[in-house]
């Protein structure tokens, strides 16, 4: 049952990774404008346009889902855990910081936005836990 819940919470991270990273990378002017989507504009909420921030950001985002889609095939006892533990190092401040910043979000997207950045932060904890819980192979 662990080898399966860290299996699906890596592969959700890995397609929010790269649904983040491939848009933002391609086309970050319309990641800037558009993100999330549906007419929702999280980014462009929070600040001036910058190419070369949007590019990093996209780039990270894919350098994550690189690791992570390596931990969900391999399911190495490692690699999922530095998989796990380079999601929070990247999502608890990001989660901080807009929490301390939801001023610059509709009311319908504040609760959204967290949601979003939670789930960010919560897949991670639930992978480390149910490692913790896998056997190690003999």
């Amino acid at each position: 049952m662990a080898i399966r819940v860290i299996r699906v919470a890596l592969v959700v991270l890995a397609f929010i990774a790269l649904w983040t990273g491939l848009w933002a990378t391609v086309s970050p002017r319309a990641f800037y404008d558009n993100f999330p989507g549906a007419g929702h504009a999280w980014v462009a909420a929070d600040g001036p346009y910058n190419e070369h921030l949007i590019r990093d950001f996209g780039s990270l985002n894919l350098a994550l889902a690189a690791v992570t889609i390596i931990a969900a095939v391999t399911l190495g006892r490692a690699v999922v855990i530095a998989a796990a533990v380079a999601w929070l190092v990247v999502e608890v401040p990001h989660l901080v910081y807009h929490a301390r910043h939801l001023d610059v979000y509709d009311s319908a997207d504040k609760p959204a936005v967290l949601a979003a950045l939670a789930l960010a932060v919560v897949l991670p904890i639930v992978i480390l836990v149910a490692e913790s819980r896998r056997r190690a192979p003999a």
